[in-house]
């Protein structure tokens, strides 16, 4: 069986994850946040579904309620996969009220918003998968009774303090970028709430995880055991990641190979690691959920002219920034690099 899950892009959403991975940990993992994502990612699923060579799916949606219109585009297309001879068994479970008449019109969604999404994850593979339990640490029931608490305010619960933390732990968790590098972020996020299980049965567990989440995190990002700050660990992590899909992030103005990223943000450090290490490469940008871009060079290209030429930009030889005034709301890196492609050959 091919497993597929979609989830959201908290901790509620991730904790859904880390219940699923325990029977499935190969399986194609997906986050979204409401809006273009949902749509963007579901239509991707749908096309891996359709190249799939093992014809069993499970597809399941977690902690993300479907408007009318999403939910209805994909029971069609589910139906069309499984008349073509597919055996795609959907299933969504969601705690949010507002997903109620889309609840009550089709069986494949189930609603209970008296617990989180991730309680009732844990509680359909303890009922579905017999292997489950087994493959769960001591006080993994205590983790995700700790992440229901937060995610539905028990404030009275004992493990109300422990799920804050939690909660906080995965949401400032950015220093892997989500857009180009979903997966590996995934992964990062994962393995915090792994770390977590060591200090939910302890006393004061709470507080000795908060005191650790920096350590833990620094940890799991250096590459080499030495002395750094976390600016340069984190930089020279994401700089690996970037090696290592150059040739996928690369885009080209004239006779210059440039490296384009997609929401990274705050690139001083990170560009400049890159084009030092990556002597082919004159010039770096980063596009910005909102259109707004900044470039970085090593001294090889004008990037303060070419800012002036792709969107009135401007700056310093070797930084500047610009803002497309033609930009549409996009969530896809493909997308992205054909628009500023597109951008670059024009100016040739």
């Amino acid at each position: 069986m091919k497993f597929f899950h979609l989830s959201h892009t908290d901790l509620d959403g991730f904790g859904c994850q880390f219940i699923s991975k325990k029977i499935f940990p190969n399986g194609r993992y997906f986050n979204a946040n409401y809006g273009l994502e949902v749509k963007v990612r579901l239509e991707k699923i749908i096309q891996e579904i359709e190249s799939c060579d093992d014809k069993d799916i499970l597809f399941l949606i977690t902690d993300l309620n479907l408007n009318k219109d999403e939910a209805k585009k994909l029971n069609k297309e589910i139906k069309r996969l499984n008349i073509q001879g597919f055996n795609v068994q959907l299933k969504l479970l969601d705690h949010h009220g507002s997903g109620k008449d889309c609840a009550s019109k089709y069986d494949w969604y189930f609603l209970d918003t008296s617990k989180s999404a991730t309680k009732i994850v844990y509680e359909y593979f303890k009922d579905n998968f017999d292997e489950f339990n087994s493959l769960c640490e001591d006080g993994f029931e205590d983790l995700i009774n700790s992440i229901n608490a937060v995610d539905i305010w028990l404030e009275d619960s004992p493990y109300f303090e422990f799920g804050k933390v939690c909660l906080t732990m995965i949401a400032k968790s950015h220093e892997i970028n989500s857009t180009l590098f979903s997966d590996e972020n995934r992964a990062f996020r994962l393995y915090l709430l792994q770390e977590a299980l060591k200090f939910v049965k302890l006393e004061n567990g709470h507080i000795k995880l908060d005191e650790v989440i920096y350590h833990l995190k620094k940890d799991y990002l250096k590459l080499q055991n030495k002395l750094d700050t976390m600016d340069n660990v984190s930089s020279n992590h994401t700089t690996k990641l970037l090696n290592d899909k150059k040739e996928s992030l690369t885009v080209y103005y004239k006779n210059h190979k440039g490296l384009l990223s997609f929401g990274l943000g705050n690139i001083s450090i990170l560009a400049n690691n890159f084009l030092k290490s990556n002597q082919d490469y004159d010039f770096f940008i980063d596009v910005s959920r909102h259109g707004k871009a900044s470039m970085r060079a090593n001294g090889q290209l004008d990037v303060a002219l070419l800012a002036s030429k792709l969107a009135n930009g401007g700056g310093h030889p070797n930084a500047s920034g610009m803002a497309f005034n033609d930009w549409k709301e996009l969530v896809e890196y493909q997308l992205v690099k054909d628009y500023i492609q597109t951008k670059l050959e024009n100016l040739n």
